[in-house]
């Protein structure tokens, strides 16, 4: 930006100063605390195992190491997927309340199931009754991902309902949004972590509202196939 430089001068004796004024320039940049010859951090135990045993571990001993993140740990308890599912939970950046009510939700998926346990009679169908919440997560997460997806696109002015396979990324995001969407649905007067809970168990053995919203998608896509060679 040009910017006038105004001097104002004046004589006192026969010493002349000449003043000039501040110029504040606003500058923006954005500067990484670390360079480009780190790496990420490798705090699995079973990474870092890995590691030693191919021997990448020596190479990687003299390399500058980023530090970890808060909710990075070695901890058998740590879980990628349910971090990222935290992070969609956070509203207005209150993570340790997104982690109290996932908490919850993982509590009462464990008494849903150990309730249901109980009342199996049936040795064989109670052995099948899964008990770690975490493993039900999963399998929750895992039957919600959509194959395909629909996008808008535009030919001879007209816009079609264009079905295109989607990334695994994209498909894990749509599968979790919609479970955290499933558990602010109605009714209201129920808490988040119970609709959440009861959605999860439901997923997990491949019935329930989102598995019904991936199947109409699907539906959806193979009723507008004949538009596919649109892409």
């Amino acid at each position: 930006m040009a910017q006038v430089k105004q001097l104002l001068s004046f004589t006192l004796g026969s010493t002349r100063r000449v003043y000039l004024p501040k110029l504040s320039v606003a500058v923006t940049r954005e500067y990484s605390a670390y360079g480009p010859n780190f790496v990420e951090p490798v705090f699995r135990r079973e990474d870092i195992n890995k590691l030693k045993e191919t021997g990448e571990a020596k190479t990687l001993a003299h390399i500058p190491i980023k530090a970890a993140k808060t909710e990075q740990t070695c901890s058998e308890f740590y879980d990628p997927q349910l971090e990222r599912f935290i992070n969609y939970v956070m509203r207005k950046g209150k993570k340790s309340l997104a982690r109290s009510i996932v908490n919850q939700s993982l509590q009462q998926v464990k008494r849903i199931q150990i309730q249901k346990y109980h009342k199996e009679t049936d040795p064989d169908e109670k052995a099948k009754v899964v008990l770690d919440p975490l493993k039900v997560f999963h399998a929750a997460v895992e039957n919600c991902k959509p194959l395909l997806n629909l996008t808008p696109i535009k030919r001879g002015g007209a816009t079609y309902q264009v079905p295109v396979p989607i990334t695994p990324h994209k498909a894990t995001f749509m599968s979790m949004n919609w479970l955290i969407e499933q558990g602010k649905a109605e009714p209201k007067t129920t808490r988040f972590h119970f609709k959440l809970a009861n959605e999860l168990v439901n997923a997990s053995m491949g019935h329930g509202r989102v598995i019904k919203r991936k199947e109409d998608l699907h539906r959806q896509c193979e009723a507008n196939r004949a538009y596919a060679h649109y892409i």
